[in-house]
């Protein structure tokens, strides 16, 4: 029973909080948020740069390479056409985000894009050992195309995982700034109260 009323008291007072929020907007959350789709904006500038640099380097080489290097340069092109595309899109969408001001809000926000990098960094991860695993069968058999095929994967997942690693770790020290937010809850004889303070 007492778990129940624990529950209950937890809902309540996460509700009121955002109620209350919602009435009276911390207004340095939006800059927080501003600062978190710049990394994201920047993040897929970086993505989208990287593909069209491969892309340049790929109709340099294919025309005149043969064997494993043209399958190598063959795959890059597959791969970072797909980069492109979701580059561009990452890039409008951040674009179009509206910084919030509301802190439950904010805090979603957080946890979804680290656990979005996190997620992608596994499946980094899982392309680099499928690459590894295409290129020594390719090996064994004698296929350049999945030899160069093989290089190209591990290569462009060596890059994704170095690209997530490095805006997760963007975002979480960004996201140590959230507790600062929680100094202005505080707790009273009579409920809770926010406090803000002072737009300039």
């Amino acid at each position: 029973m007492k778990y129940i009323s624990l529950f209950f008291l937890v809902t309540s007072m996460v509700l009121f909080i955002h109620s209350e929020a919602n009435s009276q907007e911390i207004p340095a959350l939006g800059l927080y948020n501003e600062t978190r789709t710049q990394y994201n904006e920047s993040g897929m500038i970086i993505l989208g740069a990287w593909a069209l640099g491969n892309m340049v380097w790929v109709g340099i080489g294919a025309s005149s390479t043969s064997g494993q290097t043209k399958a190598f340069h063959q795959m890059n092109l597959y791969w970072n056409s797909v980069n492109l595309i979701i580059a561009g899109i990452g890039y409008w969408q951040a674009t179009r985000e509206i910084p919030s001001t509301d802190l439950l809000e904010t805090m979603k926000s957080q946890a979804s894009i680290e656990k979005i990098l996190l997620v992608n960094a596994a499946l980094d991860i899982a392309y680099m050992a499928g690459g590894l695993y295409l290129k020594e069968r390719g090996l064994r058999l004698s296929k350049d195309k999945f030899v160069g095929f093989g290089k190209s994967i591990i290569l462009q997942g060596a890059f994704l995982f170095t690209f997530d690693a490095l805006l997760y770790t963007f975002h979480v020290n960004h996201s140590k700034e959230l507790p600062a937010f929680f100094e202005q809850v505080s707790f009273h004889p009579t409920g809770l109260a926010l406090s803000f303070p002072l737009s300039k």
